[in-house]
């Protein structure tokens, strides 16, 4: 059985990484220590604190387990040194209108389209993917194509 591997780039490994260890050292030892506190009040069947404490306690397992999966199954971009844009680069383009925007282009489990993260498997990230700065792509979104040029590549 094939493993999933997704693509981060290393600020993005980072940051799960320090994520994980905050949960690990931070959170868990609070949750368990709320869970003592809530058992100390006596009869736990009507213990708001109690459920409380054990609500979060899954929540912070859950997502314990589910950046464990996500560093176990990544692999690290490694960006090209021939100017090509790859994942882990950021990509100034200019529309139509003369219009800019700067985007880095990450692997798909790092993508926030509100901090200009775009994945590398979006309609925009696949046309930008081998070229360079200069080159203009033309981008087949869903609502129709369109053409940006490529005036910085970081």
């Amino acid at each position: 059985m094939k493993k999933e591997q997704m693509i981060l780039t290393a600020e993005g490994y980072l940051e799960i990484e320090e994520e994980l260890n905050e949960l690990k050292t931070v959170r868990r030892p609070e949750i368990i220590n709320a869970i003592k506190d809530a058992r100390a009040q006596g009869d736990l069947s009507e213990n708001a604190d109690y459920d409380a404490a054990r609500a979060a306690q899954a929540q912070v397992e859950a997502r314990i387990k589910e950046l464990e999966y996500r560093l176990e199954h990544s692999e690290i971009a490694q960006s090209d040194s021939k100017g090509l844009i790859s994942v882990g680069c950021d990509v100034t383009v200019e529309d139509e209108d003369g219009e800019e925007d700067t985007y880095k282009l990450v692997g798909s489990a790092e993508a926030d389209s509100f901090k200009n993260k775009i994945s590398n498997e979006s309609p925009l990230g696949m046309a930008l993917l081998g070229h360079k700065k200069g080159d203009t792509v033309t981008v087949e979104a869903p609502t129709g194509s369109y053409d940006l040029k490529i005036v910085n590549v970081k």
